[in-house]
């Protein structure tokens, strides 16, 4: 597996993204499952997973925690406050003392002292980010975190909060059918030092090519409130899938190689992070590190699949009122 860096760690460069273990695509898988897909992924050399207080109101950190205390030394684990479930409803607050709180059910959770990054997983509009991320730099010095990232933001934000404290990494949904990084946030990355962590790096099941009919999801899977799921935008980008798995088939590579290879090319500072809830779905996952796509090839997936011909919003109008990403 090759490396790539997160402020002061060296990780994988494919991470894991472990969120659809316990939360938002449908019924999660058993423990047992989740189990095999943590030990495949550290099998395969994936050094950096990823949860969230919110992710299954909490049982996504008691997850990994009974599941890789034992390789606690071995890997980059990242988590996220800010955003978390109260009484069964999820809610964005940025409060020093909530961020202190939430942090410190979470280090309880994950069976560990110290999160190795620490995302503010939303602006709270209520809460300056200087006042966030200022409660989340007191818990570095007290050895709580070792570094601090955000999610969702954009690039003004990420500077108002590199000015208070050093931000290792900023998070947020970056693939081929999702362009928004490359208005500011990739840049200001780059000349900031901040690594860029992409989520839903597979267009959140799209770029997979498995999803064909969006009647089969279940209920209460999140992508139904998505615009770009919507029965009417879904049937238009289906039209996209042929001639990318056109381009996977010529590469003799799965399409979630060549997708996570394209995110790879696009900057040494960026780190996918997918999510499996399948075992023998993580090698395709894994080699895409190893893929090198020429100039022509990364020319026909820009041409392919991009902000123009993809059809639908990817947030509903009340979930783009929570977020602060620029838009086109």
């Amino acid at each position: 597996m090759k490396t790539r860096r997160i402020g002061p760690f060296e990780v994988s460069a494919i991470g894991l993204g472990c969120m659809n273990l316990s939360h938002a695509y449908g019924t999660p898988p058993s423990r047992d499952e989740a189990a095999q897909v943590l030990d495949g992924a550290l099998n395969g050399g994936i050094t950096l997973f990823d949860t969230a207080a919110l992710y299954g109101f909490g049982a996504n950190e008691e997850l990994l925690g009974d599941l890789l205390a034992p390789h606690r030394e071995r890997i980059v684990l990242t988590s996220k406050c800010g955003m978390q479930g109260v009484n069964g409803v999820r809610v964005i607050d940025g409060r020093p003392e909530t961020i202190r709180a939430s942090v410190e059910a979470s280090l309880k959770r994950l069976r560990t002292d110290v999160i190795d990054v620490l995302y503010l997983h939303r602006l709270d509009p209520q809460v300056g980010v200087e006042d966030s991320v200022g409660a989340m730099a007191d818990l570095v010095r007290a050895g709580k975190a070792r570094a601090l990232g955000l999610s969702e933001v954009s690039a003004t934000t990420l500077r108002r909060a590199h000015a208070v404290h050093p931000i290792a990494a900023l998070q947020s949904e970056y693939s081929l059918w999702t362009r928004n990084p490359e208005i500011a946030a990739l840049e200001a990355c780059r000349e900031l030092g901040t690594s860029f962590v992409a989520f839903s790096p597979l267009a959140r099941g799209f770029l997979g090519g498995k999803l064909r009919d969006v009647s089969l999801l279940e209920p209460k899977d999140i992508r139904r409130a998505m615009p770009r799921f919507a029965p009417e935008h879904y049937a238009a980008n289906l039209k996209l899938l042929d001639g990318f798995e056109a381009e996977a088939e010529r590469l003799n590579c799965a399409p979630v190689t060549l997708a996570l290879a394209w995110l790879l090319h696009q900057g040494e500072h960026i780190v996918p992070i997918p999510g499996t809830s399948k075992p023998e779905h993580l090698w395709a996952l894994i080699v895409a590190a190893r893929l090198q796509l020429d100039r022509a090839t990364l020319g026909r997936l820009d041409a392919l699949i991009n902000r123009q011909t993809v059809s639908g919003a990817r947030y509903s109008a009340t979930t783009q009122t929570e977020i602060d990403t620029e838009e086109f």
